[in-house]
């Protein structure tokens, strides 16, 4: 199994993914060989959030020309991942028959997405 940090390289900023930042949906390239799964499991890590969706799109690199050396640039895959923005508690109900509510521990934005430096 991969690390968390070796699957995310980076967020995506865009005018379309900065828009979608407001609905819980938050866009970084990840490794091309990642799976939707790994994908959750390494934002959930590294952001304490609660992902609920994962989609995926492959891009493939572009031929650009430097003079007469032809070449591609590298393929790469973007993740658009929609996490929880309003954690609700969960009830269960014990061996005795007795309700207990949890509630979990999940931030509700990420707030290292975008930094300018």
């Amino acid at each position: 199994m991969r690390a968390a940090e070796d699957i995310l390289i980076r967020p995506y900023i865009t005018e379309k993914s900065n828009d979608e930042i407001a609905n819980g949906k938050y866009t970084f390239i990840v490794d091309v060989k990642a799976t939707k799964t790994e994908i959750k499991q390494a934002v959930e890590k590294l952001f304490q959030v609660k992902v609920l969706k994962v989609n995926t799109v492959n891009y493939e690199g572009k031929q650009k020309r430097m003079g007469v050396h032809e070449g591609y640039r590298p393929d790469w895959k973007k993740a658009i991942v929609k996490i929880d923005t309003d954690p609700k508690p969960v009830a269960y109900l014990t061996d005795g028959g007795k309700s207990v509510t949890t509630n979990k521990k999940y931030k509700t934005s990420i707030e290292e997405f975008g930094v300018a430096q």
